[in-house]
């Protein structure tokens, strides 16, 4: 199995979250997770971090921000040059995908709990 190094914008400490889940998810199948939320704290031993800290090397940048707050994070994550960004239920936005796809960036629409939970991750 590959590790995907994987950067989850949204990330929340309520266990009832997605986020959540899919941070704890990651780590259980073995891939690096840092995670941004608009508080610190932590999922688990993931320490949640807030603003736009560079990280390198990020293959997977999972979304579960709404759509109108998406915009403050285009320049950050087009920085970041992630391999691809997964839009969760909810989140999808046509003008930000699009600007992603035209800086070589893939798109997904999908969940990424469900992308773990079928080894498509």
């Amino acid at each position: 199995m590959n590790s995907l190094k994987t950067l989850v914008i949204g990330a929340s400490e309520n266990p009832e979250r997605y986020s959540n889940m899919a941070i704890k998810k990651l780590v259980k199948h073995g891939h690096p997770v840092f995670a941004i939320g608009n508080k610190v704290g932590a999922v688990d031993e993931i320490s949640i971090e807030i603003g736009r800290p560079i990280f390198t090397d990020i293959h997977t940048v999972s979304l579960y921000i709404r759509p109108d707050l998406q915009r403050d994070y285009v320049d950050y994550i087009k920085q970041l040059k992630p391999k691809r960004v997964i839009f969760n239920p909810g989140t999808e936005n046509v003008q930000v995908e699009n600007e992603f796809i035209e800086s070589g960036i893939e798109i997904i629409e999908a969940c990424t709990l469900v992308l773990l939970s079928i080894n498509r991750y």
